[in-house]
């Protein structure tokens, strides 16, 4: 690894979600990654104090990258459902471009690691869906859509479809586009049998 600290340790994760995006994938020891890194063990936890501050790392910077672009679109977006789907076509497009990071997302890499990994992730599922959530409520002020929707429940529904579209494309060894059908889908969530009738 060559270098400053702040470098090496982008190096590391880097190769840390290079790892993950390995279809069969099992449980990534510090020996493997050291291994694939060229370099010793010793040698990683002289900028990582354990392989869970490694994973601790890459979900800040998960939830930092979809925060950030989430946050700028709705600050830019001026219709509600326009802004709930970008919000959902952000998420699935963030899956698409790294397929390693979708298997921290739905938790599958954390398996076997620190609990505390997997209830940050889950922080991270309650967020995007008090996002959803907002945008929701946005869209019912604007009166784009109707007045008596139930904005938890959708905001929860449209959470549950982004984390149905990482899995399968996870689980088909990134085989399944998450964005396959995603024009026609969302056309069938923003209809009047999802969202209630759109006032006019």
């Amino acid at each position: 690894m060559t270098g400053r600290p702040g470098e090496r340790k982008d190096q590391i994760l880097q190769v840390l979600a290079e790892m993950l995006e390995e279809p069969r994938a099992g449980k990534i020891t510090t020996a493997a990654l050291a291994a694939k890194l060229d370099v010793s063990e010793a040698a990683l936890y002289r900028h990582f104090a354990s392989k869970a501050q490694m994973f601790d790392n890459l979900i800040e910077f998960i939830e930092k990258t979809l925060l950030t672009f989430i946050n700028k679109m709705i600050a830019e977006e001026k219709s509600g459902i326009r802004q709930i789907e970008g919000i959902l076509a952000l998420l699935l497009g963030f899956a698409k471009k790294n397929p390693g990071m979708t298997r921290v997302l739905i938790g599958d890499a954390l398996i076997n690691e620190n609990e505390r990994l997997q209830n940050r992730v889950n922080q991270l599922h309650d967020r995007l869906e008090a996002t959803l959530k907002q945008a929701l409520r946005f869209a019912v002020s604007e009166r784009e859509i109707v007045e008596d929707l139930d904005v938890s429940a959708h905001a929860n529904m449209l959470l549950c479809y982004v984390v149905g579209r990482w899995h399968q494309f996870a689980k088909s060894g990134f085989k399944r586009d998450p964005m396959e059908y995603w024009e026609a889908q969302f056309r069938e969530i923003a209809s009047s049998n999802s969202f209630g009738q759109v006032v006019s």
